[in-house]
């Protein structure tokens, strides 16, 4: 990747010496809205300046406001893993990591976690089984229960507020349209679908009479879990209460369909089962093909969204490219269901 591309604030973080601590072989990731930095056994993650509508990291204010949202939400599920806001400073002529001149950029520390145990690496290597999922569940159903789900939180699961999520997915990538990733015909089949279902209010109301809308994770999926003892659950949604103000179905779907997504169904199955017994909610079946759909179509859009960034590699943009074609092929399967 040319280091053109990247904020000088970022080249600068990829040089050992930037850091007051050992930090060898520094690797960066890119996301559609962050730069993430491994530095030894730190992490530090810093939000681009952009604005998708739903995301909006335009200003330096905004930023340092959302990378302590940040911190706190993700405190819930990971208590020991968000450390602390930090800042790049300019002092003299050249940057400084928690400088005391003017601030140019904020982001988070955290600790790195291992490798090894990443959700998506143990899949790899064929090793994920019912007994992670079942740490999984014996993590997630404590945090629903005890998660916020007032008045204000349950309006979002409404039909009519979760309409403003699924049919905004549907204005953002029509521009992707015939465009290598997605044709019109499934377009229009997962659209007419998700509309039609979102015509049946009673299915919505039906769970917040149930108590099952919550101050929810809102991104649950494989890339943010990692299989330490206990699970830890990280980089939850603090840009958009309304994608996180959700119901626990909507959120519970986004894992079952990353299982599906990575060949896993079998493990979907029991996820979703023994999540349902043990949480009581047999409920959430009725509404789990639907929010699946939708959560492969959300990876879908920010595959096309990372795949579009100036800031990657073409090799990244192709990649990112073809795992937006497998998740509408995903969201088409669910959709014919």
């Amino acid at each position: 990747m040319s280091d053109v591309k990247l904020p000088p604030y970022i080249q600068f973080l990829q040089q050992e010496s930037s850091y007051p601590h050992p930090a060898a072989a520094i690797s960066l990731v890119q996301t559609h809205i962050s730069f993430v930095l491994l530095a030894g056994d730190s992490v530090y993650k810093w939000k681009k300046p952009v604005n998708f509508g739903f995301l909006n990291f335009s200003t330096l204010e905004k930023r340092k406001y959302y990378c302590e949202q940040e911190l706190q939400l993700n405190r819930r599920l990971c208590p020991d893993l968000y450390e602390k806001l930090v800042s790049i400073n300019v002092d003299g002529d050249s940057f400084c990591l928690n400088g005391s001149g003017e601030v140019v950029e904020y982001g988070i520390r955290m600790k790195r976690m291992p490798e090894e145990k990443m959700m998506g690496k143990v899949m790899d290597r064929g090793e994920l089984s019912r007994n992670h999922i079942d740490a999984i569940i014996d993590r997630l159903v404590p945090f629903y229960l005890a998660a916020a789900g007032d008045e204000a939180i349950q309006e979002f699961g409404k039909a009519r507020s979760v309409a403003v999520n699924v049919l905004e997915n549907f204005e953002q990538t029509e521009n992707f349209v015939d465009q290598g990733a997605v044709s019109r015909r499934q377009f229009d089949m997962i659209a007419s679908y998700s509309r039609e279902f979102l015509t049946h209010e009673d299915r919505f109301q039906a769970r917040i009479d149930g108590g099952k809308i919550r101050d929810c994770h809102g991104d649950m999926h494989s890339a943010n879990i990692c299989l330490t003892e206990p699970v830890s659950i990280f980089d939850c949604i603090e840009f958009n209460e309304r994608f996180r103000y959700t119901d626990v179905a909507a959120d519970v779907a986004f894992l079952a369909m990353d299982l599906d997504f990575h060949g896993q169904e079998g493990l979907s199955e029991y996820f979703i089962e023994q999540f349902v017994e043990k949480s009581d909610d047999p409920g959430l079946l009725e509404m789990l093909n639907f929010y699946k759909c939708y959560r492969t179509y959300v990876r879908a859009k920010i595959a096309l969204f990372t795949a579009s960034d100036p800031a990657v590699d073409e090799k990244t943009s192709a990649v990112y490219t073809q795992q937006a074609k497998k998740h509408f092929l995903l969201a088409e399967k669910y959709a014919a269901a």
